[in-house]
């Protein structure tokens, strides 16, 4: 038997391994490598612009203020927080005495939050009682706004009694007939055996106001150590 022997040629596999890149070309690569950020400066910056808002929304729009005193009882209790609207009379701007335009100019019957005039390091809240070229009159506890007696059911008194007839007046403002001054108002507040307002003080300029108090979000009772869940979201009109 005739055997044939087969040989096989081993196949040759030839691999080329790329040059390694000039050092040019590796700076560049890096270069072109987007850099991912540390978690710790994500964090950092997301913080940063947090905050950046935060004091924008404060500054311009909305503020928070908490009620310390009786003054404006029954209609604010000490222990109310309240969020103040600033951009609707116009906010001011920071370090500076402009204020930007607003939406429109207080009102009567507006609870505003101002620059106490004899100290305007502190924050004062009141009510508007009366408005540029108004003329008040206060005859005991009756307030006369241009000769018409001015109807006040959030009003409070120390006896509760709301009409007492009282020919004396010891107010420094209001006794007589007292006419607001341009870009001025005139501020009482509801609770009137305790307040210390424009009767005393005299009137609050139109850029001393910061804004208008609209919510009640969180109301606490400090004596009693509760909350006050049903005034929690209260509209202030």
């Amino acid at each position: 038997m005739d055997e044939r022997k087969i040989e096989i040629e081993p196949t040759k596999i030839s691999v080329s391994v790329p040059a390694p890149p000039s050092p040019e070309r590796a700076a560049e690569a890096a270069q072109a490598k987007p850099s991912r950020k540390s978690a710790l400066r994500e964090y950092a910056e997301a913080i940063g612009i947090a905050i950046l808002l935060a004091l924008v929304i404060r500054t311009l729009v909305v503020q928070a203020f908490t009620i310390p005193s009786g003054s404006m009882m029954d209609t604010l209790l000490v222990g109310d927080y309240i969020l103040v609207n600033k951009f609707l009379y116009g906010a001011e701007l920071p370090f500076t005495d402009l204020h930007m335009p607003g939406l429109r100019n207080p009102h009567q019957g507006d609870i505003v939050v101002f620059k106490y005039p004899q100290d305007e390091r502190r924050d004062f809240i009141k009510r508007i009682i009366g408005t540029p070229g108004d003329r008040i009159q206060i005859r005991g506890r009756q307030v006369f706004v241009n000769g018409r007696q001015l109807v006040e059911p959030y009003t409070k008194f120390a006896d509760g009694a709301r009409s007492v007839q009282d020919t004396y007046c010891g107010y420094a403002y209001g006794c007589e007939p007292t006419v607001v001054p341009g870009d001025s108002y005139f501020v009482m507040g509801d609770n009137r055996d305790n307040s210390q307002d424009s009767r005393y003080w005299g009137f609050v300029k139109r850029d001393k106001i910061k804004g208008k108090a609209f919510l009640i979000y969180w109301s606490w009772d400090g004596d009693h150590y509760w909350l006050r869940w049903w005034r929690l979201g209260r509209y202030i009109p």
